[in-house]
């Protein structure tokens, strides 16, 4: 029998890397060959930088791999980042820097491929981050796109060649950063609440990893030709989350002006009293009690990590802390801390077409009321009243769609992005922009249809570098990419995701003037609709149609 996902379980004891792919063909762009005296160099707080000059057929742009924001973690795991060391002469910023330690992945083939060497195992001083740009001028001002990667707060990477943002600076002339930080047990034990005063702030850190990446780029970023004053963050799924997170995180205020949450959430964030409870069983996992966590510093990183699989009930992502983070980032209500900032957020179509735990066998009616009612969680009279008001709502798709569209919406890839829409919208402080991205991807035959993370190639024009996902129709591809990086890119530059591609984008909101909900549907033929899927929604609703839990 196939179930509803668990997202965050699903994240923390598979330690699934949410949007984790390598493109099997080359790079749009290839870095050129350069000694030691080559190369586009850039100063920066900490000393200056040698980057390369990526050649494409649209433009020339300048990237710088693998730039230290924090100094290594070995030796103060669990511990809030300290700024990296200054250093003299130029420091080469040419190949990407290891990411944080993990346990490898095993999602849907389409998705999943061999990692760059580097991330193959991570190591300890992974608090780095890439840059690409048109010109280095420090006169620019060139909106800052700031992406967080998927893999919930255990995995990824921000190496991944689907993440390369040299396309998208190229394309629409802004500054890309990839961040990498700390993950699992290394960025998310919660050790704040044993007692011991060396790690009253060993809370969040992963976290805090971040802020300090955003400080580098407020400190920075203007001489890569970026505007500090104009920051856009911007995540996938785990990603997704860490934006979220960032909305309602105080050490965050101020460093980003505008905020996109691609397929990821944190409406609740994880209470100081589960947090410990996981703490406790870690510990006995590894054998160690309360008054031995100083013993954490010296195991093997392989040992850290087998204990975090093999322990139940440890909950790895932000918490509510009371220092860094007061409350859920949007519960019960949209953060305060980021009231004037502006929100996208969206979802695919099929979000759970990822997971290798999804059975994509066509379904008679008889299977279709027997997965509705799985993933519904209600009784057989509420389940044939749900299939009727999909099959209603959807009246081209076949059997396993409906159920596979219906499974999407009350599992968490859903529930949470709707939450957050919400709650932005009833604040009222700053606008809210929903989409929902439909189109099928033709590989495995269309059985994957609309799956978690098949977005993201096209916001990063790297459509062709991930043909496992796509595909290689680029009389298809293309437009659609160029409409989706044109919309995010004029959110990011703006703050309104409008452009002469897509019709027309209105905010998202709760009024009841018969033009609320609005939201983009990314598809071949891109359009706006209001409230698009209401009659399904209300019979969610009337059906109390339960869902995965949170």
């Amino acid at each position: 029998m196939t179930h509803p996902i668990n997202r965050r379980k699903f994240f923390s004891q598979s330690s699934a890397a949410a949007g984790l792919m390598m493109a099997t063909s080359s790079a749009v762009f290839a870095a050129a060959k350069s000694d030691s005296g080559s190369g586009p160099i850039v100063s920066t707080a900490s000393g200056k930088l040698r980057g390369a000059v990526l050649s494409g057929a649209q433009a020339k742009v300048k990237a710088f791999k693998g730039v230290p924001y924090g100094a290594s973690t070995e030796g103060a795991r669990f511990l809030p980042p300290s700024k990296v060391q200054p250093w003299t002469g130029v420091r080469d910023a040419l190949e990407l820097a290891p990411a944080s330690p993990q346990n490898r992945s095993n999602l849907i083939p389409e998705s999943m491929a061999q990692s760059p060497t580097s991330d193959n195992t991570g190591n300890e001083d992974c608090l780095h981050l890439n840059v690409w740009s048109q010109s280095i001028s420090s006169n620019g001002k060139r909106p800052v796109m700031v992406w967080f990667h998927g893999g919930g707060y255990s995995a990824g990477s921000a190496n991944w060649n689907m993440y390369d943002g040299a396309n998208l600076a190229a394309k629409h002339d802004v500054v890309v950063v990839g961040v990498n930080s700390r993950l699992n047990v290394f960025g998310y034990l919660h050790l704040a609440d044993l007692g011991e005063a060396k790690y009253a702030q060993a809370s969040n850190v992963g976290m805090l990893d971040i802020v300090q990446a955003l400080e580098w780029v407020r400190d920075n970023i203007a001489n890569f030709g970026g505007d500090p004053n104009n920051v856009t963050i911007f995540g996938q799924s785990g990603g997704g989350g860490k934006v979220s997170t960032l909305m309602g995180f105080i050490p965050a205020k101020g460093l980003f002006h505008r905020a996109i949450a691609m397929s990821g959430s944190n409406v609740n964030g994880i209470t100081r009293d589960r947090a410990n409870q996981g703490v406790e069983a870690y510990l006995k996992t590894l054998g160690l009690g309360k008054g031995d966590i100083d013993k954490l510093q010296t195991m093997p990183i392989a040992q850290l990590l087998k204990a975090m699989q093999e322990t139940r009930g440890l909950n790895l992502g932000p918490v509510i802390d009371g220092r860094t983070m007061p409350a859920g980032p949007f519960n019960p209500v949209a953060s305060e801390l980021s009231a004037t900032v502006p929100l996208m957020i969206g979802s695919t179509e099929t979000e759970i077409t990822w997971s290798n735990t999804i059975k994509l066998d066509p379904l008679d009616d008889a299977g279709l009321h027997a997965r509705v009612k799985e993933y519904a969680k209600v009784d057989d009279a509420a389940t044939d009243r749900l299939i009727a008001a999909y099959k209603k709502g959807f009246p081209k798709a076949d059997n396993l769609s409906l159920a596979l569209i219906l499974g999407t919406d009350v599992s968490n890839f859903r529930t949470g992005t709707d939450t957050e829409a919400e709650r932005k919208a009833m604040a009222g402080k700053s606008p809210v922009y929903k989409y929902y991205f439909q189109w099928y991807s033709p590989v495995r035959g269309g059985a994957i249809r609309s799956y978690h993370t098949l977005d993201i190639p096209f916001v990063f024009q790297n459509t062709t570098i991930t043909e496992s996902m796509n595909g290689n129709n680029t009389k298809e591809l293309q437009p659609l990419s160029d409409k989706m990086s044109a919309a995010f890119v004029a959110f990011a530059r703006t703050g309104v995701p409008n452009s002469k591609l897509t019709p027309k984008w209105e905010p998202f909101t709760l009024s009841n003037n018969g033009k609320n909900r609005g939201t983009m549907i990314f598809n071949n033929e891109c359009r706006f609709a209001n409230d698009p899927f209401k009659q399904q929604r209300e019979a969610r609703i009337a059906e109390k149609a339960m869902g995965a839990p949170a």
